[in-house]
């Protein structure tokens, strides 16, 4: 004989409260991503249509590009220098266990130029680039210029989303770039220095290994993280609500998400290339 016994009110009641809250969020997560999705797709398509019909925002998006240069040039330069040595020193190290000291330039190329540059930009961008946007957008929400521009039947998207957008795409492979040259050349020193690899054939494997197809994956993975990153700092800023703990909320939102998605998507990137393009001897 089976006697079935009621688990305690307390138990019953937090099983409830935790699923009624898994719930919320994940619905809330859905809903916030599908609002991410729509301001994405009316940046491009509103971008393109400002563009045809000479509409679009020049001169704030040369401001909004000049401040990004502002923030994040010097971090890039200061995150470029370690990553590049940290890079040539530790797998410099294991190839001269193997005897293929040589292979450090291919090793260092690869490394900087298909996942360092790209994800450093991405991270800066998504630090100094998401927090500023989504400041900049919250406080004018607060201040109600949000609503005040929609009353003047001005959109919000274009006057102040497009531009940011146009500029953080012009923006990310210039920084892509530029880390990519400091990371390259720190590595070099450091290469040719303590590892006593000769120049020469720091250059010819690097050369070997590395394509120019490797470069632009490493270009268009940077765009490709500047437009996430501002599509998420602008929605949640245009979305702030609550006061100044509103924005701060709507900043560290920005940041969070733009960091998480550009990890995840960097992981479905690098599957994809390594399926199809994967690495060989030039």
């Amino acid at each position: 004989m089976r006697i079935d016994v009621d688990p305690p009110p307390e138990t019953s009641s937090a099983a409830r409260i935790v699923r009624q809250n898994v719930s919320d969020t994940t619905l809330s997560a859905l809903r916030t991503f599908g609002r991410v999705v729509d301001m994405a797709l009316e940046v491009v398509r509103g971008g393109v249509a400002d563009m045809v019909t000479g509409k679009f925002q020049w001169r704030e998006m040369a401001c909004q590009a000049w401040y990004l240069v502002t923030v994040t040039a010097i971090p890039a330069i200061l995150m470029a220098v370690p990553f590049g040595v940290v890079v040539s020193v530790q797998v410099g190290n294991l190839i001269h266990q193997l005897g293929a000291d040589s292979l450090i330039g291919a090793a260092s190329g690869l490394g900087v130029i298909q996942q360092g540059a790209p994800m450093a930009t991405g991270l800066l961008l998504g630090g100094a680039g998401a927090s500023a946007i989504a400041a900049d957008l919250g406080a004018r929400t607060i201040r109600d210029e949000i609503d005040a521009l929609r009353t003047m039947g001005i959109s919000p998207v274009h006057r102040l989303a497009i531009p940011r957008a146009a500029a953080m795409l012009i923006i990310a492979p210039l920084l892509n770039i530029l880390i990519i040259f400091v990371g390259i050349v720190a590595g070099y020193v450091i290469a040719i220095g303590p590892e006593h690899v000769t120049p020469g054939s720091y250059w010819a494997t690097f050369g070997s290994f590395t394509a120019l197809t490797d470069l632009w994956i490493s270009l268009v993975k940077a765009m490709l993280f500047g437009f996430i990153v501002v599509i998420v700092a602008c929605q949640r800023g245009l979305e702030a609500k609550g006061g100044p703990r509103g924005v701060a909320d709507g900043v560290n939102a920005a940041v969070v998400l733009s960091v998480a998605g550009i990890i995840v998507v960097n992981l479905v990137i690098t599957q994809i290339v390594t399926m199809f393009l994967p690495v060989r001897v030039a």
